[in-house]
């Protein structure tokens, strides 16, 4: 281009520019590494910009991105990440500015680990494994508890050690296995089928006593997930101290922060067991003889009371009065229906008397009666001379019909 431009025949910004356009393009893809510097992603927008910084050359170059490309890692990645791109440069030929078109986005080193981890979180988790509704409770009183060490370890002590003391009848199936490098994931997983399987064991404790995160790997395989996911039998989780979470502890049944915490949660204290069992029996005791003592009190207050403190007391003194007014009554009713009925007695009688023939009689009149006991009513009935029989008040004597 040098020998065909010249002050007299110079090359037009837009020529220039597009060919810059043309070199950048024959660069093709490329893997670029840095750190990033800015990062810019607007709610609602398709795109993610970034600013790509390389500190030693003090260098940086414009990044950007499909959304759906940074979504990948956006849980890992912050402005001050160290990444690795895979883009394509790209010329803005009416701006005269360059560009990175982003394709693929990965964590440098320990970045990168944390990115597939927590892709492999996401993803089993989409699954249900670590939903709390498929958490198990952990049994009161294991007779047998499964554990998953390292051997001769420090966590395999300390639960081994703690559980004992807590509970000192407490029985454990011990399973030693590698608990860091390429086969130690396998091995955990078979322990854990192979506890799962016991007949004798309650719960399974998976412990081991901390480390870097390239050392817990073990704990985050996607075959030792789906193990404890799948077992019957439930697992505690008791991997390292506090700041480590391994995937194991998201489909745990139960995370403990130590092994010694393990073991206080697996198994209780006889001696804090012993000193509640006292504390209720001592509650039912005070509760029954409370509620003793307080019918008692009832009983003796209506024991108490005078109808049942002296019961003869309330017949001969409170009733003996109303028994005589109820008799002296019943014998004012009695007498004076007695009176009643004789009036009517007397008034009955005098009817009768009044209505009966011997009163008519005792008046002076006289009943005839033929021979064959007719009652004469009519002179007609009789002739002269006939014999007729004659009854008064006083008696009765016979009479002779004479001829009038």
């Amino acid at each position: 281009m040098a020998n065909s431009s010249s002050p007299e025949a110079p090359v037009p910004v837009g020529k220039v520019s597009a060919l810059i356009g043309g070199w950048i393009d024959r660069l093709g893809e490329i893997w670029v590494e840095g750190q990033i510097a800015q990062l810019n992603r607007r709610p609602g927008a398709g795109m993610v910009f970034l600013t790509l910084r390389d500190a030693e050359r003090d260098v940086s170059l414009t990044v950007t991105c499909f959304r759906s490309v940074f979504e990948q890692v956006a849980d890992v990645v912050q402005e001050g990440s160290r990444v690795v791109l895979h883009a394509r440069p790209e010329w803005y030929t009416a701006r005269g500015t360059l560009s990175l078109r982003a394709s693929e986005i990965r964590m440098v080193g320990l970045g990168e680990l944390l990115a597939r981890l927590e892709q492999l979180k996401r993803r089993l988790g989409a699954e249900g494994l670590f939903d709390a509704e498929r958490k198990r409770p952990l049994p009161f009183l294991p007779h047998c508890v499964g554990l998953v060490t390292g051997r001769g370890s420090a966590a395999e002590r300390d639960v081994l050690e703690n559980a004992r003391r807590r509970w000192p009848a407490v029985r454990f199936e011990v399973r030693n296995v590698l608990v860091q490098g390429p086969n130690a994931a396998g091995q955990v997983a078979a322990a854990v089928r192979e506890l799962d399987e016991h007949p004798e064991v309650d719960v399974i404790v998976v412990a081991r006593g901390g480390g870097s995160v390239e050392d817990l790997l073990p704990f985050s395989s996607e075959e030792l997930v789906r193990t404890v996911a799948a077992a019957r039998t439930p697992v505690v989780s008791a991997i390292g101290h506090e700041p480590d979470q391994p995937l194991l502890d998201y489909v745990a049944d139960m995370r403990a922060s130590t092994p010694t915490d393990a073991a206080k949660r697996v198994v209780p204290d006889v001696g804090e067991e012993l000193a509640r069992v006292h504390q209720l029996r001592d509650r039912a005791r005070r509760s029954m003889v409370g509620r003793v003592e307080r019918e008692l009190a009832g009983l003796a207050g209506v024991c108490s009371r005078p109808v049942l403190a002296d019961p003869r007391r309330q017949l001969v003194d409170g009733r003996a009065a109303e028994v005589g007014s109820l008799l002296e009554r019943s014998r004012r009713v009695v007498g004076h229906r007695l009176d009643h009925a004789q009036s009517d007695l007397g008034h009955a009688l005098a009817r009768v008397v009044a209505l009966s023939p011997l009163a008519t009689l005792e008046r002076g009149y006289a009943v005839l009666q033929r021979a064959d006991g007719a009652v004469v009513t009519d002179p007609a009935q009789v002739a002269a001379g006939a014999e007729l029989h004659a009854r008064v008040a006083g008696g009765d004597f016979g009479v002779t019909v004479r001829p009038s």
